[in-house]
Parts: structure tokens; sequence; C-alpha cells
């Protein structure tokens, strides 16, 4: 390109080479993208890897090319959004009312019902940066009550996105997922996981269940950023951003307290790491008890904890979370700004190369 075009090519002439690319290499195509060559090159954010690959030339010649601007859009966990689906809302006096109730209420059916009908109220709480840290002083229901977190998410995004992780994770995603971290270079924690995500380890009591094994070997394929801190951390130390152990004879409130992180991470309480009998979201030094029961579901509630509670992903698992929601959940697809390397496993794994 750089010696038909010149040291800077225009956006006309980056594009054209990136639609040569799909075009020659039909599995390199994103699916999800609106021209799905947008991980090459994006020409509204002047982004991909042909945009890199031109900044690494010009550097060695001294000079950079005009960086084009790109418009931010709001998206992921911190966007504010519509329900799809939602009942008769309270406000004012009435509002006031059903959350005193919820502090006493009788059975969770009406928990339930009366959280519906302050969800409004409790989105407005949590996109308020003044207010967002007192959602569980004024909703303490959410860490005793299993299945708030999963119909707070359903209101926002309907049935269909709801259920997505839980019905596509083991059938679409978790054998491509294994198939292409063998193709990276192995360590001794990346072999380890590969064979408990195939079920071929031995029975060690330090392991995750296969589930686990395969979430955590995504991370390994969209490895940690190094974020705004310039300390980049490995797949492995990755790994406690997002899961914990805690054995079940050991003090929870002693833990909690050492904790500093305030994203939400999975706290996994058991006998054993394969032995697991309870499952919580820590977030901030609470803990809501989740409603699933197998580690699958436990991640299905940390992912979506984010956008219930309006919390950033953790900078330094970014992409991770990134493919998730855009890829397994399909929220935000066409708005989301996606690095490179999450289009292109998109397009590895749903194209099947």
């Amino acid at each position: 390109m750089t010696e038909r075009h010149g040291r800077i090519p225009s956006r006309q002439q980056k594009e054209k080479y990136a639609l040569g690319i799909i075009t020659l290499f039909p599995s390199l195509k994103d699916p999800f993208s609106p021209k799905g060559y947008e991980h090459f090159y994006d020409g509204e954010k002047g982004t991909g890897y042909l945009a890199w690959r031109l900044k690494t030339i010009s550097r060695t010649t001294g000079k950079r090319p005009v960086k084009e601007v790109s418009v931010h859009q709001a998206q992921g966990p911190q966007r504010r959004r519509s329900a799809t689906t939602l009942t008769q809302q309270l406000d004012g006096d009435a509002c006031r009312e059903a959350i005193s109730f919820l502090v006493h209420a009788p059975d969770e059916a009406s928990v339930f019902q009366k959280m519906k009908m302050t969800f409004q109220h409790r989105q407005d709480l949590v996109h308020d940066p003044q207010r967002s840290t007192d959602v569980f002083k004024t909703f303490p229901c959410f860490l005793d009550v299993k299945g708030l977190v999963n119909q707070d998410f359903l209101l926002l995004f309907g049935a269909e996105t709801a259920s997505k992780m839980l019905e596509k994770w083991d059938t679409s995603f978790k054998p491509k997922v294994i198939k292409e971290a063998k193709q990276l270079t192995p360590t001794t924690e990346l072999c380890r996981l590969l064979k408990v995500a195939e079920n071929l380890a031995e029975n060690d009591e330090t392991d995750w269940d296969s589930d686990i094994a395969s979430i955590l070997l995504l991370l390994y394929l969209l490895p940690p950023t190094a974020g705004r801190k310039r300390t980049k951390i490995s797949p492995s130390d990755a790994v406690d951003k997002m899961v914990h152990f805690h054995k079940s004879c050991c003090s929870i409130n002693e833990y909690l307290q050492e904790m500093e992180s305030k994203q939400p991470y999975i706290l996994a309480i058991g006998r054993t790491q394969k032995a697991i009998d309870t499952f919580y979201i820590a977030v901030d030094k609470q803990l809501i008890l989740c409603q699933a029961t197998s580690s699958l579901g436990a991640f299905d509630e940390l992912f979506k904890s984010h956008y219930v509670f309006n919390l950033s992903y953790d900078e330094s698992l970014v992409h991770f979370y990134t493919f998730l929601q855009t890829t397994v959940y399909n929220i935000d697809v066409t708005t989301t700004e996606e690095c490179p390397r999450v289009r292109e496993l998109r397009a590895k794994l749903l194209n099947d190369i």
C-alpha cells in the first residue's frame, strides 16, 4: 500500500485494501460489523490493523499521519437505556412506600413485584454519580433474595438477550474457544486449563470445573490491557479479577474486608474449587447471592451485574467483557468500540476457520 500510495494513504485507499482482504479471505470477515472489515480498517474511527501498521511505519520515518477524528458514543454498561418491557412504575410517595415495604417484605413474590415497580427509580439511582453507591442501602434485598439481578437485566434487554449466555456457550462458543486456545503458545497454566476444559485433567481439587476453565481460556485469547496505569498483567493474574475461591470453613467477613476491588467478581465458596456450594457476586465489599447453582450461570450473573448497577468493566478486562457483550449477548454491536483483536476473534469463531 505504501509503495503504491505513499506513506499516508487516504481513507478510501485504506478501506479499499481492507475490503480486498475480506474479499480474498471471506473467513476473516466480521459478521457483526456493518462492513465486515472494520478490524482491518474502520474509516469512522481511524482504527484497525492497517492503521496500526501504518503508524509503526510512520514512527520509523519520524513523521506521523494525521489522526482522524472519531465520534464517541455511549456504550456498554454505562449507557443509559430504556427498559424493553416495563410494568407500571411508582414515583413520589408511592415509590418511597414501596421501598420501605421491601425492607420487611413478607415473601419473595412481593419482593419481585415491588422491585419491578421501582425499577425506573433504581435506574435513576445507579446512574446518578452522587447516589449510585447507595443502591444496596436503598435496596438491601439484592443481598439476600436470589434472582433480582436477573430480573433487572431482563427488564433492560428482554428474555432473548438475557438467555444468550446459557443457551449459546456450551454449544456455540466453548468448543471453538478451546480449539482456538490450542493455537496459542503453550504455558503451564494454559495447558492445565485446556485439560480441565476438555475434562481430561486428573481429579485435582485445585482445578476449576470445565465451564470456568473454558471462560478463562477466553481471557488468554483476549489478554488483559495495560489501561491508564500502564501496568500490564498476565492472563493468569487477571483471573483474580473475575473469580475467587473461598474455603467454606473460613470467615467471609474477614476476607471481604481485605479485598479492595470495586468492580464485581465471583466469590465461589465450597470445600474445593471443583465442589462449589454457593456462588456470590462481590461488589464493593457486598455479597449478592447468585440465583445460579452452576459456574456458567454465575458468570452470566457477573456480566449482568455491570448493567444492573451501572458498573464499568475492569480496565484490564475490557476486551474480554466487550467480546461477551457484543458477540455472545449481542448488545450494542454496531455502536461499541472494539479493538481489532475482538473482531478478529469473533470472525474466527463465528466463521469457524
